[in-house]
């Protein structure tokens, strides 16, 4: 029996598994899922996690209720090794073999080598992290008359692409609750968003940027055009172009200036490019036909499919690997080079605002904003079913508590 083994259950490990599970015939394959989590969750959404809008019980879909074919199996385990060579895997919990490999594990917070930035600042990169900066927002708030720290009710930033814009304008519209509950005035509240210039997402057109940066500052949020060079435990110091300096000072500092592959990758010796690995135009490792790599972890440098890794990208990469499988395992040739079809991208500005571009247009206010719900309600239907976007997903006139 040939064994297939996928490397981690995000967008790209969890759509190439599911992509396997409906569309793979032969019942000679078995296919294992491997990840350090029990759930799957969306990482578009853990802004919303980390302010409180949006539950991580929602949030969570469990592997085991997702795999349920015949001779297709989940695995909680940590990677720590990729050996090529000899194709064996290591885990915390166990060693694992295979016949063909999807690595898929991931992407890690960058900090750049600043300083302070492991030590003071929150990151956005698993649930648990999410978790983690929601206790210490709430309680920041409900304390604040115990200590009447004004920075207990300053909030720092770092970067101003997706993550940084969603939460900021995310943590701004909930501040307003959160003040009303804990009776405090909104006016003390300050959410700095820091980006190396003034043109915010810089993804988009500079008109979107601009449009983005107004529907910011009229939530309250400053925009601020700097350089982070250093995190501290009570703020941050931002570098001018000028090379002058100045500080924020803060108890809530959020770093979301920048991501990597999976450290994994670089301990296991793997030739790589910031912890990810270039593929050929299959998504597979050059020179290992049976080793496929997806998502944040790979670098397609074919020139119609070099773009920044997005859910979007991922989950199209994972859907293509597994059809590229099934070739595989029943003795067919690779032929069609993977190409990403771009259906749009949208930043959310709080629950019922966005801007974006879809389909070559730009797109702002509430149109955006159902778009936006609607590609994450997409993603858990592919995976999950219909029954699990009522219970999970994302509508207009619901409450995403």
């Amino acid at each position: 029996m040939k064994n297939i083994l996928i490397l981690g259950g995000g967008y790209g490990g969890l759509k190439c598994a599911t992509t396997l599970q409906k569309k793979l015939e032969n019942e000679d394959v078995s296919v294992e899922l491997i990840s350090k989590h029990d759930y799957h969750y969306p990482t578009t959404l853990l802004h919303k996690i980390a302010v409180g809008t949006y539950s991580a019980r929602k949030a969570r879909i469990f592997y085991r209720h997702l795999l349920k074919r015949k001779n297709f199996s989940f695995f909680k385990d940590t990677i720590t090794k990729i050996d090529i060579k000899n194709r064996q895997i290591s885990g915390e919990l166990a060693c694992y073999k295979y016949d063909y490999l999807v690595i898929s594990l991931g992407f890690e917070p960058n900090d750049f080598n600043l300083k302070g930035v492991n030590e003071y600042a929150f990151k956005l990169s698993t649930l648990n992290e999410a978790l983690r900066l929601r206790h210490h927002i709430e309680t920041k708030f409900k304390d604040y008359r115990y200590h009447m720290d004004e920075k207990d009710l300053v909030f720092v930033v770092c970067g101003s692409g997706f993550t940084g814009v969603e939460f900021a304008a995310e943590l701004a519209n909930h501040a307003k609750n959160l003040c009303e509950m804990c009776g405090i005035d909104k006016k003390l509240v300050k959410i700095y968003l820091i980006g190396r210039s003034e043109h915010i997402l810089p993804m988009f057109r500079a008109d979107l940027s601009q449009i983005a940066k107004e529907k910011l500052e009229k939530l309250g949020v400053n925009v601020v055009a700097g350089n982070v060079i250093e995190c501290q435990k009570d703020g941050v110091v931002i570098e001018n172009a000028d090379k002058s300096t100045y500080e924020i000072k803060a108890n809530t500092v959020l770093w979301t200036a920048g991501v990597k592959g999976s450290s994994v990758i670089k301990d296991s010796n793997l030739e790589t490019r910031a912890s990810r690995i270039e593929v050929n135009e299959f998504l597979q490792l050059p020179g290992y036909e049976d080793v496929f790599v997806l998502g944040d972890c790979a670098i397609a440098n074919d020139r119609d499919i070099i773009h920044a890794p997005t859910a979007q990208l991922a989950s199209q990469m994972g859907e293509y690997c597994g059809l590229n499988l099934i070739k595989l395992v029943n003795g067919e040739e690779l032929k069609t080079k993977f190409k990403f079809k771009h259906r749009g991208t949208v930043c959310s500005i709080g629950h019922t605002d966005a801007i974006g571009m879809a389909f070559g247009k730009g797109i702002t206010g509430e149109p955006a904003a159902f778009l936006k719900n609607f590609i994450e309600n997409k993603w858990i239907f592919g995976v999950a079913g219909f029954w699990n976007v009522l219970k999970k997903g994302q509508f207009r006139f619901r409450s995403s508590y």
